[in-house]
């Protein structure tokens, strides 16, 4: 009995919500305490590990030959697994500690919708292999709609469309279950990729990654605005040479069009899916957003014109599913229905 409590004492149960732009990890009783981005930096040369996280984005488009600022996932899966545990080791240490007294955790792991069985895999020997204890791998859209507060667990339709960095997942929730989903390998980085190649046609100046954020997050909008907004930017030209051009949200706008368009016909593809008595809870509730890839401006407007149902943001959408996650280590019975394992 002593024993029990004093291990209970030291519980380190975790979630994760392992994203392709950002991890955000959840620490049993303390809530969220890592928002990091998804990179490491390595030495090639070495292979020593160099910088994890806010570290290694700063190294981006910024290192020598010998050093690789690497983004181990792509579309919310693993496709470095050795990077991904690495970066996993790092940060559930960096959590937890070291202590020999504290038992590996149980981690609980948000993951896309539409993920493979080796992708699954891949997760889990990930999260094992960084000192997982017993790793549960939960839907993202299902683990962000218990983050917003939804009633899950009742028998009343709830939508969630959950945008990140890889992926945007739409799931249609009743009864602790996904009735409908959509798992789309669009969102956030790739507006980015369209704003780089918008801006390299348009304009033959090459910019970079983070440059291409920037300009998404204070210029980009999913509806075309009446006011112009003006910004300055710095590239490379085509003859190799540093070069300022000025470019407004209207260009942005019309650069990330397919994207965001992609992603509202997903939603209306979802709801034409929904079973009628589910589609009439969400008809009156509403849809909610969650992740970084739906704080684009305007997104909830556009998503009430095309479908006319209305739009609400999760509190916090950035943290969603990690919150979600958190509140499912609650209730071990509830991780097991909900697993898609």
């Amino acid at each position: 009995m002593v024993l029990g409590r004093i291990l209970r004492s030291f519980s380190s149960n975790i979630g994760i919500d392992l994203g392709t732009a950002n991890t955000a990890v959840f620490l049993e009783g303390k809530g969220i305490v890592l928002y990091e981005p998804s990179i490491v930096a390595i030495d090639t040369k070495t292979g020593r590990v160099l910088a994890v996280g806010k570290e290694a984005k700063e190294m981006v488009g910024k290192t020598p030959e010998n050093i690789q600022a690497i983004r181990p996932l792509r579309d919310g899966v693993i496709t470095d697994f050795e990077v991904t545990q690495v970066m996993l080791t790092y940060f559930i240490k960096r959590v937890i500690g070291h202590s020999i007294l504290r038992p590996k955790p149980i981690t609980v792991i948000g993951v896309p919708t539409g993920i493979t069985p080796v992708e699954k895999r891949a997760v889990i020997d990930a999260a094992k292999s960084a000192g997982a204890r017993e790793v549960y791998l939960i839907a993202e859209p299902m683990a962000a709609a218990i983050g917003a507060g939804l009633p899950v667990e009742e028998p009343i339709g709830n939508m969630i469309v959950d945008i990140g960095g890889g992926t945007t997942d739409i799931a249609v929730i009743s009864l602790a279950g996904i009735v409908i989903s959509n798992s789309l390998r669009v969102a956030g980085d790739e507006m980015n990729e369209a704003i780089i190649q918008y801006i390299k046609r348009k304009m033959n100046l090459l910019i970079g990654e983070q440059t291409a954020e920037k300009i998404k997050i204070e210029l980009g909008s999913a509806l075309m605005e009446e006011e112009e907004i003006e910004m300055e930017i710095r590239g490379r030209d085509m003859t190799g040479l540093p070069r300022t051009i000025v470019i407004t949200n209207h260009m942005v706008t019309e650069a990330i069009e397919d994207t965001v368009s992609s992603i509202v016909n997903a939603v209306r593809t979802a709801l034409e899916r929904t079973p009628p008595e589910l589609a009439s809870d969400i008809a009156d509730r509403g849809i909610v957003l969650a992740g970084g890839g739906s704080l684009l401006r305007n997104l909830d407007k556009r998503i009430e014109m095309d479908t006319g149902i209305k739009c609400t943001y999760a509190d916090e959408p950035l943290t969603a599913v990690a919150r979600g996650l958190g509140k499912v280590l609650e209730n071990i019975e509830l991780i097991r229905r909900i697993s898609m394992e």
